[in-house]
């Protein structure tokens, strides 16, 4: 069976920095393969793209720019808040990421530098503007359960487990 839209596939990944070479994630790390819904936006595009059609056995490297990864830096995402927002403001340090909670929910930032009573932050994805290879393996694919198809995820190892 290939990937497709509402198929259900488990694949090991190692993510690196096309540029670096260094390894940001790998689910050959924890020791369990991503399962996921395909075709339901749970993948950066990139990925998702290139997922389709493979079979399991397939072996491949996926170069995603970051038009189809986290998107590219946008510089109008930096901007300068009062300490007042930042929970242990005290404690914050350059490069740190911490969690804000805004109108639109949760949102991680990255702390740029810290004022005496203001703090700048990039609210970029850490990965916004990276250039990443994704070195992937298919481990199963499989038909979605009438239940995944309405719960909208995959179920069972490596995906979602209800109680």
């Amino acid at each position: 069976m290939q990937v497709a839209a509402n198929s259900v596939v488990s694949f090991h990944y190692v993510l690196t920095d096309a540029e670096n070479g260094e390894t940001i994630d790998s689910s050959r790390e924890r020791g369990e393969a991503m399962t996921i819904l395909a075709g339901r936006g749970q993948l950066i595009p990139g990925v998702e793209k290139g997922l389709e059609g493979k079979i399991v056995g397939d072996k491949f490297v996926l170069v995603i720019q970051p038009e189809d990864g986290y998107g590219v830096h946008n510089e109008n995402a930096v901007q300068r808040l009062s300490k007042k927002y930042f929970p242990n403001a005290d404690r914050l340090k350059d490069g740190d990421h911490v969690v804000l909670q805004t109108k639109f929910g949760p949102q991680q930032v990255r702390v740029l530098k810290v004022g005496a009573s203001v703090v700048d932050i990039d609210t970029n994805h850490p990965l916004a503007g990276v250039t990443l290879n994704f070195d992937i393996e298919i481990t199963d694919v499989r038909e979605a359960t009438t239940e995944e198809l309405e719960h909208g995820h995959a179920h069972g190892p490596g995906g979602h487990h209800h109680h």
